[in-house]
């Protein structure tokens, strides 16, 4: 009966605990519509929380955690992104009704004005030498002197409003065009944001579909990673030097190698250092177009002037920075830190630039990787993973 007791009181304990976990969570959650402060509060706590959770996802669980506190922060961002365009195009939309009612203004004032100086035109026969000899005395006279006077005066009151007009219409102009284009850069933004938060969501699935929830299965994959890297950092230190090569010249074969400690099936990992630090492939890849089977369709990638170390058709398994599988890489601070390539055409591996060809293997977990890597000066290296 105690020990029932004991169960019951501690299922009771995970679940009040659970609630004030989702609670914490969830403390802004509920923020109306317009309340910018309510939202503005609630990407701050989601903010806090993570700043918390860093460097703490050494398990499953808090990994998960901080992965899902990224994403309730993207949400209230893409929330509060979504409020300041509705509140531009309010402002829009007021500029515009304006805009509209000093063309109706201006248009005006410009059919009075025409008016006017067509009737200044026809007095002019009417000078103050002739205006004296038609009056009747001297009393119509100076009735017509200050008439004529008048005419004038508020021809020239027009031709000022009608500037004051004018300058107002194009500051509104000026105004809404400048409106427009925040509007579009927020737009921008807000699909950005909406590309993150997918990534974070696909990340969160990757890691329980990798792991099936399990701790231990968690643990294995990062320490397989860290092997991979552990085994590229060996390979420069006992790589022997092969020689020298030319661009476009085959180095090696797309293989298998470092199976299963250490890959998950055969491809290419092609990556680049600059001053022994990561950097995007993309920045010295020539411009190409590849299938992408990470993000889905094709993909064009490339702003350098390096060949590409495959031939066409090439397959981008798995791009450079954050992807769906670059949790398992913490050593990196969770970015793949190269690209995941294979070719439909062949498996030969071609200098993507001139340099020093060096070649090693590495234990890797319980398996062997062959690793080559071309040293292209200037502290450029680039590497080549998993080759038969």
């Amino acid at each position: 009966m105690r020990y029932r007791l004991q169960i019951i009181l501690s299922l009771i304990f995970l679940v009040v605990m659970a609630c004030v976990m989702r609670v914490s969570v969830y403390a802004v959650e509920n923020c109306s519509d317009g309340d910018v402060q309510c939202f503005d509060k609630r990407i701050e706590e989601y903010k806090q929380k993570i700043t918390d959770l860093q460097g703490q996802q050494k398990t499953l669980s808090s990994t998960i955690k901080y992965l899902e506190a990224k994403s309730y922060l993207t949400e209230g961002e893409i929330r509060r992104t979504q409020l300041d365009i509705a509140s531009l195009e309010k402002e829009i939309e007021v500029l515009s009704n304006r805009i509209g009612g000093l063309e109706i203004s201006l248009k005006r004032l410009s059919e009075i004005l025409i008016t006017r100086i067509q009737e200044g035109y026809k007095r002019r026969a009417h000078e103050p030498v002739l205006l004296f000899f038609s009056s009747q005395g001297f009393g119509d006279f100076i009735t017509k002197l200050k008439y004529m006077e008048l005419a004038q005066q508020y021809t020239q009151s027009m031709i000022h409003d009608s500037e004051e007009q004018k300058v107002s219409y194009d500051n509104e102009k000026t105004l809404k065009q400048k409106k427009q284009e925040e509007v579009e850069t927020l737009r921008r933004k807000l699909e950005a944001q909406r590309k993150t938060l997918q990534q974070q969501k696909e990340q969160k699935q990757s890691i329980l579909t990798a792991t099936k929830n399990d701790e231990s299965k968690f643990q294995s994959l990062l320490a397989q990673a860290l092997s991979e890297k552990n085994a590229l950092e060996a390979a420069l230190v006992s790589g022997k030097k092969v020689g020298p090569v030319k661009r476009g010249e085959s180095i090696a074969l797309v293989g298998n190698s470092g199976y299963p400690g250490c890959s998950t099936g055969e491809h290419l990992h092609f990556e680049i250092r600059k001053n022994n630090t990561w950097v995007d492939p993309e920045n010295y890849l020539s411009s190409r177009t590849v299938k992408d089977n990470e993000r889905g369709g094709n993909s064009t990638l490339g702003h350098g002037s390096w060949d590409w170390p495959l031939q066409d058709p090439i397959a981008l398994n798995q791009h450079f920075g954050h992807t769906p599988y670059s949790w398992r890489y913490k050593y990196s601070g969770g970015i793949h830190t190269g690209l995941d390539l294979n070719s439909g055409s062949s498996k030969v591996i071609r200098a993507p630039a001139d340099g020093t060809l060096f070649s090693a293997s590495q234990s890797c977990g319980s398996s062997t990787i062959n690793i080559k890597y071309i040293d292209h000066g200037d502290n450029v290296i680039s590497f080549y993973l998993h080759v038969q």
